[in-house]
């Protein structure tokens, strides 16, 4: 999703700037992006990488409009096999890493710019073997709010994109088999109105609308995208 977003948001005429952990993918990631993009490797996890990617950020572009925080990551596996190093790694990458983004990157945002926190639809939907995930996912959603108030002075508006099952590649990094991944899609399926997982550039269109002048009363709110799982 993050990469669909940066795709769409360059063809839009915007500067981008991309963060993530695998240096060739980001290399990669950069190649399909129109205009002029910044990559910068590090863990979201990290404060010492986010306070880098910060003053990267700076040295390139001096201030930013947008930030789409869009770190995210699970581990399927039942409450009671929930380890400490599962639930630090879910808790770190959901909600300390989306936490950490805005702070470090707040000061280099221009008064009245967008913040977008992407979300999941676990954060209101209960989800057997999700536990962690879907409690860090809430807190993000309960953040968005807050700082729509601590923001409001400065203009700033933040909103969440909450989406229902996409197709990407998160899905491998679950712990599941190909063949569970095949069938946990086909279940989610089932229990979506429009009947099928989600497409990432549909998740970028729904990021553009709530970065743009397009959504400029909308603040502290939540776009649901999700075919209509959660909603009927």
């Amino acid at each position: 999703m993050g990469l669909a977003m940066a795709q769409e948001f360059a063809r839009q005429g915007a500067r981008v700037v991309i963060f993530g952990r695998d240096l060739e993918s980001l290399r990669r990631a950069e190649e399909t992006i129109a205009g002029e993009c910044l990559s910068v490797a590090g863990d979201v996890r990290s404060l010492d990488a986010l306070a880098r990617l910060a003053k990267d950020v700076q040295d390139r572009f001096g201030s930013i409009d947008i930030l789409v925080a869009n770190a995210g990551g699970a581990t399927i596996e039942p409450f009671h096999e929930v380890t400490e190093e599962t639930f630090d790694y879910q808790s770190d990458v959901n909600f300390k890493g989306v936490f950490f983004t805005i702070q470090y990157l707040l000061p280099k945002m221009n008064d009245a710019g967008a913040i977008i926190i992407v979300s999941s639809s676990a954060n209101s939907r209960a989800v057997p073997g999700m536990s962690v995930y879907g409690a860090a996912k809430s807190a993000v959603r309960s953040l968005a709010r807050t700082l729509t108030l601590e923001l409001a002075d400065r203009k700033i508006r933040v909103n969440v994109l909450t989406p229902g099952p996409v197709a990407t590649a998160a899905y491998e990094r679950t712990g599941l088999s190909e063949e569970e991944i095949a069938a946990f899609q086909s279940r989610q399926s089932e229990q979506i109105p429009l009947a099928r997982i989600g497409d990432p550039q549909e998740m970028a269109q729904a990021a553009l609308f709530l970065a743009s002048s397009a959504s400029s009363f909308v603040a502290g709110a939540e776009l649901v995208a999700d075919g209509g799982m959660t909603q009927v």
